[in-house]
């Protein structure tokens, strides 16, 4: 029990990721990591406030959190931050317009935006449909703009399902940005503003929260020094 109360010291808050902490996602709805569903009932009955982040972007949060209640976690759609309703968040707020190259089980969370004309690219993990004729049709809309925007759900090199390691958005989002010449805006993780938001949901400061995350995910910022 030491090991478990020195980590917790002085934290108010503790951030979950869900894909490679909870549970690897595969066929039949995936499996969750041993001794995760007790070890997220532990927390939800202590003094600490759970936030559950996931760059997940081929299903939407309502799919996530069924396939993560099927595999018997207690979790609710409100306490799960993802990049999809933060980046519909930053398109409307812009005025912007996206040519979206997106999994067509993430497609529900942009239904209430205009994709009419579009002004900016938005990438997320299209498994299948990351061909060499969407890639193209992405590039193709990014040179025509004077101002490109790209905007990409996550920057992961790759992740864990049952049968093995799948590549991410990350090396899509890089081969985009090396054609075109600009930079992604990164809307999940490790962005700050991504964790910032999930910290927020929770009202607890950088400094007085701990994240587990996959080992190939940058742990949370902390605060600067004043």
């Amino acid at each position: 029990m030491a090991p478990w109360g020195e980590l917790l010291a002085g934290v108010r808050g503790v951030l979950l990721d869900i894909s490679g902490v909870l549970y690897d996602s595969g066929a039949g709805g995936g499996m969750a990591i041993a001794g995760s569903v007790e070890a997220v009932a532990r927390l939800k009955r202590s003094r600490l406030k759970v936030r559950f982040c996931t760059n997940e972007s081929q299903k939407s949060r309502a799919e996530l959190v069924g396939q993560l209640r099927r595999l018997g976690f207690d979790i609710s759609e409100g306490e799960v931050t993802a990049p999809a309703p933060a980046a519909c968040q930053i398109l409307k707020e812009r005025g912007l317009r996206p040519h979206l190259l997106i999994h067509d089980g993430v497609r529900s969370e942009f239904d209430q935006i205009d994709t009419s004309n579009p002004n900016c690219v938005v990438i997320a993990d299209a498994g299948e449909s990351f061909s060499y004729q969407n890639m193209n049709s992405a590039f193709q809309v990014l040179m025509e703009l004077e101002n490109p925007v790209l905007i990409s759900l996550g920057k992961g090199r790759y992740y864990k399902e049952t049968s093995g390691l799948m590549l991410d958005v990350g090396p899509y989002m890089k081969a985009l940005e090396y054609a075109c010449g600009i930079r992604a805006e990164v809307v999940g993780k490790p962005s700050p503003e991504f964790f910032k938001s999930a910290l927020q949901a929770i009202g607890v400061e950088a400094h007085q929260a701990q994240a587990i995350l996959p080992p190939q995910c940058p742990l949370i910022p902390q605060a600067p020094k004043e």
